[in-house]
């Protein structure tokens, strides 16, 4: 890791959300420690994330994990796989899924939806637009307010794995923590 962790969260709402991280995660985790505590207005932009993915979402909660799990593992974000990974084991999904999302395309466990949403989510990652055949897919399966969700969850991910990954901000064993639970 590039930066020192800082422990004390600054300010009423840096505390409340440290104090609720810990509770749903069974630790704080390293980027409130090395970014947020030192950046206070980041914990409102987070905070404002995951209200929208917790109640703002029409996407099933499950897709959304699991493609958020994609395009951390495309970009290499390890604490961010991990930290899904303890969500979907905490929300009582199972990891058997996202152990098969290396292989997405010749698993024989996705249906027609999933595959096209993590072709888009895929693809955007990897080339920052989608050729046309991916979106004539998405537009198929999908109504407009669930494709502006898939952007939003694959930029959302994006964003936090260019948080962690230039500060060498690796794996908190939460899915170990999680599983232990």
């Amino acid at each position: 890791m590039r930066l020192t962790t800082l422990e004390k969260p600054p300010g009423l709402l840096g505390k409340l959300l440290d104090l609720a991280i810990r509770r749903t995660l069974g630790r704080s985790i390293t980027p409130s420690q090395v970014i947020y505590n030192r950046v206070p207005a980041a914990w409102r932009i987070t905070l404002a994330f995951q209200l929208y993915e917790r109640f703002g979402a029409k996407l099933p909660r499950d897709l959304m994990l699991l493609l958020s799990t994609r395009v951390a593992m495309l970009n290499g974000c390890a604490f961010c796989v991990d930290i899904k990974r303890a969500t979907a084991i905490r929300e009582k999904l199972g990891t058997e899924r996202f152990d098969a999302l290396a292989d997405w395309r010749d698993h024989p466990g996705w249906n027609a939806r999933e595959r096209a949403a993590l072709a888009f989510v895929e693809e955007a990652t990897r080339n920052k637009y989608v050729a046309d055949a991916t979106f004539a897919e998405v537009r198929r399966l999908f109504d407009d307010r669930e494709i502006a969700e898939l952007t939003l969850v694959n930029a959302i991910e994006n964003f936090y794995n260019l948080l962690n990954l230039p500060l060498e901000v690796e794996s908190d064993g939460l899915e170990s923590l999680a599983r232990s639970s």
